[in-house]
């Protein structure tokens, strides 16, 4: 029976309301909690798939490139030439910023440093003959932390890098030359072939080989850590800007491998030097 007030009007129960407004909070829960989930499995996806798939992905193609290499070495006579010069940039680079693929300058000098003329009484080799930026030209081996990975022209992220390849800095030496033969590699995610240099030591060999030969480095000296703008590392004569006390005082055959530190950013460098013993 419903309820009358004075004057005969019938009263609208106050519970039916609340039900109603209780209803419409739920749904606006659930609502959220559905968004909350969808937008946690979508954060979830694009982890997996940057540090797992694209790892996955750049590794099989490192993998296919150095066979093939290696299979035309072995099958050809060597050509005279080897690498130099091209362009490209990127966050595991020195002398770059790390937010963009080909960034602009730092301070006014072009997006890769150039090497400038060792001051020492050696003078370098002639120069190679050009190769084509993301051109893969030589694989480098590490025993020391199991790698195994192609080198390619140039340190682009698209053309070199996120192919899980290893890039040369346009302008240092070739492998086996009079010089500094500058390499970037990522240290997280796409093949990640950087992942644990850190673990190098002292007296660790590392080998690049070209249609040329097989060059063997030894690894003398290690910069935990120093800035992105340290382009005094990939010189000739490879000594740090930021620290000056880590690199060299004459010319002589250099290899320098360079990466981001800590993990999982992009905001010092790790460089890894080592000389050439054969």
């Amino acid at each position: 029976m419903r309820d009358r007030g004075r004057g005969g009007r019938e009263r609208v129960p106050v519970v039916v309301q609340a039900r109603s407004g209780r209803r419409g909070l739920a749904r606006v829960l659930w609502f959220a909690a559905e968004t909350v989930v969808t937008c946690g499995v979508l954060i979830l996806l694009l982890v997996v798939h940057q540090l797992w798939w694209t790892n996955q992905q750049a590794r099989a193609e490192a993998g296919e490139r150095v066979a093939v290499l290696e299979q035309e070495w072995d099958i050809s006579p060597p050509e005279a030439g080897g690498s130099s010069g091209a362009s490209g940039a990127s966050g595991d680079a020195v002398g770059t910023s790390p937010a963009a693929e080909e960034p602009p300058p730092v301070g006014g000098s072009s997006a890769s440093p150039s090497a400038r003329p060792s001051s020492g009484g050696a003078k370098p080799s002639p120069a190679p003959a050009r190769t084509p930026s993301g051109e893969t030209f030589a694989v480098l081996r590490i025993p020391r932390i199991g790698l195994t990975v192609p080198v390619a022209q140039g340190i682009s992220k698209s053309k070199v890098l996120d192919k899980g390849y290893v890039g040369h800095y346009p302008g240092t030496a070739a492998p086996g030359r009079v010089g500094n033969v500058a390499l970037a590699g990522h240290r997280n995610t796409h093949g990640e072939p950087f992942r644990y240099v850190n673990r190098l030591r002292k007296g660790d060999e590392i080998t690049l080989r070209t249609r040329e030969g097989t060059y063997t480095y030894r690894v003398d000296q290690i910069l935990p850590v120093t800035s992105p703008r340290d382009t005094g590392v990939i010189q000739p004569v490879p000594r740090s800007i930021v620290k000056p006390s880590y690199g060299y005082s004459k010319a002589g055959s250099y290899l320098t491998l360079t990466t981001c530190t800590p993990e999982f950013t992009s905001r010092y460098r790790l460089i890894v030097w080592a000389t050439l013993r054969r």
